[in-house]
């Protein structure tokens, strides 16, 4: 019986895939997961078959451009879990994933729905999940978010913010929509950094406690 070794990537192929997923990274974010192959394979300065040589399928590749954005979130998290206050690091979270799905259409489209099956996907979201309760449980432990909210409640408003236009909304509305789905869902109001939020924002009370 034959044992099957992978072979390393050669210097040039190397090259070739890293071109290759910056020019995808690239046209995903501005278009989407319409952006075409042949249109990637151009903006690489590479042929489609060597396209399909590095990833058998189109949602092969998207996925892969996905995980990268999606670890990205993942360690922004690990890292504000290290270095931020509770509500800080959970806020600037919030902040990073909203900014990611406007600026990004690709992002945008697979949050809402778009090849969440891929298994780097599920992958990407199951690390996502975990950091986002890890950051949730730590503002709720410390009183500054209400008791009732869960991680999985903040992943989906981080979601639900960008979901009427996509890729989303404008750029400048990065901060203000962090801030209001975290002043009118999930702090508390004599949170001081909420207090103010409020103030601002007018949100109904019945949101929060």
């Amino acid at each position: 019986m034959t044992n099957s070794v992978t072979k390393p990537m050669r210097s040039d192929a190397i090259r070739t895939r890293k071109l290759l997923m910056e020019a995808a990274a690239t046209a995903f974010a501005e278009q989407g997961v319409e952006a075409s192959i042949s249109e990637i394979a151009e903006r690489a300065g590479i042929g489609k078959g060597t396209v399909f040589r590095h990833f058998s399928t189109k949602e092969d590749l998207l996925a892969s451009v996905v995980s990268e954005n999606q670890n990205t979130l993942v360690t922004i998290g690990e890292r504000l879990a290290q270095t931020a206050a509770p509500a800080e690091a959970l806020l600037e979270f919030m902040a990073a994933a909203i900014e990611l799905q406007i600026s990004n259409r690709a992002f945008c489209q697979v949050a809402h729905g778009e090849a969440r099956n891929h298994p780097d996907v599920r992958n990407g979201l199951a690390a996502l999940d975990a950091i986002t309760t890890t950051l949730t449980d730590r503002a709720r432990a410390h009183g500054a978010i209400r008791q009732d909210i869960t991680g999985q409640d903040v992943m989906l408003l981080m979601s639900g913010t960008s979901r009427p236009r996509p890729p989303c909304c404008r750029p400048n509305h990065t901060c203000g929509a962090a801030t209001y789905a975290w002043s009118s869902t999930v702090c508390k109001p004599r949170h001081s950094r909420c207090r103010v939020l409020h103030q601002r924002d007018k949100t109904p009370s019945h949101l929060v406690r």
